[in-house]
């Protein structure tokens, strides 16, 4: 792996890029448009009326200060305690806040004092905001790359999510081990990010504006595989994809013929090879997605259908939050003949984009880094 140097593994410190990408984030750019290249440009897809409504309620200054164009929101949250990497002003915080109840809990973990300022200011806000007798939720102030350091427990977390953060640190193996210690067993890592054709040149990586404008620091989709499994994380799951164009000449030319789209991936805390492939119903009892739930590009459950799904998915399925939203049963069952036939998926961005004939730019009103996903925080 050519990963950029690490920072110290006991003590943590800032790196050049950190205290780069702090002073970007906190005294350059002071809203969304003041970002200099469209990496945040994606195709945009209509946003759920639950979320919308509880996007509402988020206080106008901490959306204005929260530099992204999306959203990252998985499903099946409530009373789920949640991680958001990079949280900015809080604006996914709070809004996810809602959609997880009050029995649930959203966490924020910011690098930038001047970000987290913005969020803890409408703490008691939004509590009044959604009705709730006390708050249920936090910010810290750390580093992606050190969450135990910055006090948060291992094994604590049902999911984790990521808003084209991960792009921005140095040091990628690291944040995806640290969120593999902190999730609980059968969490999940759901995020989003820009990734490259290729492993970028060190012109690239050391170009200030390319890595704050989430470009710099894109993964090479295939190294993040290899990641994943040296971490630990089973297989990641691609869950939508897009092309990002930079019209800006001046960089495009620095950049020359690599390319780069925005990704979805889940990746799950889950035992190996513990379970056999089996039939699946789902049940359609996941808010917002009760007649169809997009697990990844292979994976659509229809609410009361029979499919068939290999080990992996179904090891997934049975020791994560979805195992109340299924049936299972073993192969060869009393509706074999029913089951539904997976389609063919794939874990390449790149080739998803093709497929989906998402080649122009859209709306900068989409994500940068899916369709329902936000950009640079």
């Amino acid at each position: 792996m050519a990963e950029e140097n690490s920072a110290c593994a006991k003590g943590f410190v800032d790196s050049s890029i950190h205290v780069d990408v702090k002073d970007y984030y906190g005294k350059v750019l002071k809203k969304t448009s003041d970002l200099k290249s469209n990496a945040c440009v994606a195709p945009a897809q209509p946003i759920p009326a639950f979320i919308r409504q509880a996007l509402k309620k988020v206080h106008p200054e901490v959306t204005a200060r929260y530099y992204g164009c999306g959203l990252v929101v998985p499903e099946c949250l409530e009373g789920c305690r949640i991680l958001d990497l990079g949280s900015g002003s809080g604006r996914d915080v709070y809004m996810l806040s809602e959609l997880v109840g009050e029995k649930g809990h959203v966490t924020g973990i910011d690098m930038t004092e001047d970000q987290l300022d913005v969020a803890r200011t409408y703490v008691d806000y939004h509590t009044k905001e959604f009705g709730f007798k006390k708050p249920n939720v936090s910010f810290v102030q750390g580093y992606i790359e050190a969450l135990t350091e910055a006090g948060l427990e291992k094994s604590s977390f049902d999911i984790i999510i990521s808003n084209c953060v991960v792009n921005l640190s140095p040091d990628k193996k690291r944040v995806l081990a640290e969120a593999y210690s902190v999730l609980k067993d059968g969490g999940e890592l759901y995020f989003s990010d820009v990734y490259s054709s290729g492993r970028l040149t060190e012109e690239i990586k050391n170009h200030k504006v390319l890595w704050g404008e989430c470009i710099g620091g894109a993964l090479w989709w295939k190294d993040l595989l290899q990641l994943a499994e040296e971490v630990g994380f089973s297989p990641p799951h691609l869950v939508t994809a897009s092309v990002i164009t930079v019209d800006n000449k001046e960089l495009q030319d620095i950049l020359g013929d690599f390319k780069f789209v925005s990704a979805t991936y889940r990746l799950f805390k889950v035992p190996k090879g513990a379970t056999k492939p089996c039939q699946v119903i789902y049940n359609g009892s996941i808010t917002g997605v009760e007649d169809s739930f997009q697990f990844d590009t292979q994976f659509t459950f229809k609410v009361d259908e029979v499919v068939e799904v290999d080990g992996e998915v179904a090891t997934i399925l049975t020791h994560s939050r979805f195992r109340e939203d299924f049936t299972f049963q073993p192969q060869g069952g009393p509706r074999e003949s029913c089951g539904v036939k997976p389609k063919a998926g794939t874990v390449d961005p790149f080739q998803l984009v093709l497929q989906l004939g998402k080649q122009q730019p859209g709306s900068a009103t989409g994500g940068c880094c899916s369709t329902q996903s936000a950009c640079c925080k």
